[in-house]
C-alpha cells in the first residue's frame, strides 16, 4: 500500500483537528496558514456538543485557541483570508444555523466583510431587532444584495411565463426579447461581404407577442411569518415583487402570525417588505385566510397561495370553512408547506388533508415551480 502524500495527511489533520496534532503535525508538513486554518475550524466546530458522544477527543481550549483569543470579527477575517469562497459560505452558514453565533450578523466589523448569502439573509431577518441603527444599515445592504440575486434568477422565469407567446406577425417595436435571429440573417444575406467574410445587419427583424386581454387575475399570497417559515417568507416576498406590475395580474402580499399585515403597498420593494416582517410569535391561519377572502373581487379569476406549515394556533374549523367557501365559489386555492429552493415540507398533515377534502391543493414548491403553476392556472 502506498504511503499517503503530505497533502492527504494534511487533509486528515484538518478533519481530525487538534486531537491528531502530535501524530500528524510534523509528518504532514503543515504550514503556518494550515495551522491557522485548523485554529479557525477548531474555534467553530469544537462547540459541537455531540463530539463526546461520538468518542471524539476535544482539546483543552488554551493559549492561542481560547475563546478570548479569537473573537467573531477575527475569526471572520481569518476565514476570508484562508479559505475558498464555497468553504467560507459553509463556515458562515454553520456558525449561524448550527451554533447560533448571531454576532456574525449583528457585529458591524463582521457585516463589512461577510459574504452575502441566503443563509445570512435568514439570520438578519431573525436578529434585526438586536441591531443598532448603524449595524441595521449594513444589514439592509446585505439584504439588498441577496434579494437582487434572487430577483434576477426568478424575474426571467416570470417574464417568460407571463409575457405572452410570440406569434407570426412582425413588429416595429424593437425588443431584444422578441428578436428573430434566423429571420434577420436570411433577410440580410445580401449584405454579406465576401472579402471580410462579415454579415452586416441593416434590417433586424422582430416578432410581436400575442397578449391575453380581458379581466385581470388576482393572486393573493398569504405567508406565515413564524420563525420556522423564514425561507418561505423570503421567497414569497421575491415572488410577489416579480409578479407585481404584470398587466394581467393584480398581486397582493399578506403576512401573518396572530395578527395580519397587508404588505401589498411595499411589494415593489422586496427589501422593504422583508425588513418590515416580524418573524416569530403565534399563528392564526384562519384570521389570515378570512382576510384574504375579503380581498377577492372575482372568485373565478382569483388564486390564493397560502404558505404555512398548517400548525394552527387559531380556529382550524373556521379555516376549513373559509377555504371551502372560496373553492366552492371558484377560487383556485393552493397551500404550500414550503416555498424555497429545497421545497422540503414539514406540516400538519391532518389539517392538510381536511383542506384537500374541501378543494384546496396542498404541497411544496420551489419559486420556479410556483410560477409554472400560476402560468397553468392563468391560461
Amino acid at each position: 500500500m502506498s504511503k499517503p502524500t503530505n497533502a492527504a495527511l494534511l487533509r486528515w489533520r484538518l478533519v481530525l483537528g487538534k486531537s491528531a496534532a502530535s501524530e500528524l503535525d510534523q509528518s504532514c508538513g503543515a504550514s503556518a496558514d494550515d495551522l491557522a486554518r485548523d485554529a479557525s475550524l477548531d474555534w467553530l466546530y469544537e462547540r459541537d456538543g455531540t463530539l463526546g458522544d461520538r468518542d471524539i477527543r476535544t482539546t483543552d481550549r488554551s493559549g492561542d485557541l481560547s475563546d478570548s483569543a479569537l473573537s467573531v470579527p477575527t475569526w471572520i477575517n481569518d476565514v476570508h483570508r484562508l479559505f475558498p469562497k464555497e468553504t467560507i459560505e459553509r463556515l458562515e452558514r454553520d456558525a449561524v444555523e448550527e451554533f447560533g453565533i448571531h454576532e456574525v450578523v449583528t457585529n458591524k466589523e463582521v457585516l463589512e466583510r461577510i459574504e452575502p448569502s441566503e443563509t445570512l439573509l435568514r439570520a438578519v431577518l431573525l436578529t434585526k431587532h438586536l441591531m443598532n441603527d448603524e449595524v441595521l444599515a449594513l444589514a439592509r445592504e446585505l439584504v439588498r444584495k441577496v434579494v437582487a440575486k434572487l430577483m434576477e434568477a426568478l424575474a426571467k422565469e416570470v417574464r417568460t411565463a407571463f409575457s405572452g407567446a410570440r406569434n407570426r406577425r412582425r413588429s416595429r417595436y424593437r425588443s431584444i426579447r422578441n428578436f428573430d435571429p434566423r429571420g434577420t440573417v436570411r433577410a440580410n444575406l445580401r449584405y454579406f461581404d465576401r472579402d471580410t467574410r462579415k454579415l452586416f445587419i441593416k434590417d433586424p427583424l422582430f416578432w410581436s407577442r400575442s397578449k391575453r386581454h380581458g379581466e385581470q387575475w388576482q393572486i393573493i399570497i398569504v405567508v406565515d411569518q413564524s420563525g420556522s417559515m423564514v425561507s418561505s417568507v423570503i421567497h414569497a416576498g421575491v415572488t410577489a415583487a416579480c409578479l407585481w406590475g404584470l398587466p394581467a395580474v393584480k398581486t397582493h402580499l399578506v403576512a401573518f402570525d396572530t395578527n395580519v399585515i397587508d404588505l401589498t403597498s411595499q411589494v415593489a420593494d422586496p427589501v422593504e417588505t422583508l425588513m418590515k416582517v416580524q418573524l416569530g410569535g403565534g399563528t392564526d391561519i384562519a384570521k389570515a385566510v378570512l382576510y384574504a377572502e375579503s380581498l377577492i373581487e372575482n372568485p373565478s379569476r382569483a388564486v390564493v397561495v397560502l404558505i404555512t406549515d398548517l400548525f394552527e394556533g387559531g380556529d382550524a374549523d373556521a379555516l376549513v370553512r373559509s377555504v371551502k367557501r372560496q373553492t366552492s365559489a371558484g377560487v383556485k386555492f393552493v397551500t404550500l408547506a414550503a416555498l424555497d429552493d429545497k421545497a422540503e415540507p414539514t406540516y400538519d398533515r391532518d389539517l392538510g388533508q381536511r383542506l384537500v377534502k374541501v378543494g384546496a391543493s396542498v404541497g411544496a414548491m420551489t419559486p420556479n415551480q410556483l410560477v409554472g403553476f400560476l402560468k397553468g392556472v392563468l391560461k
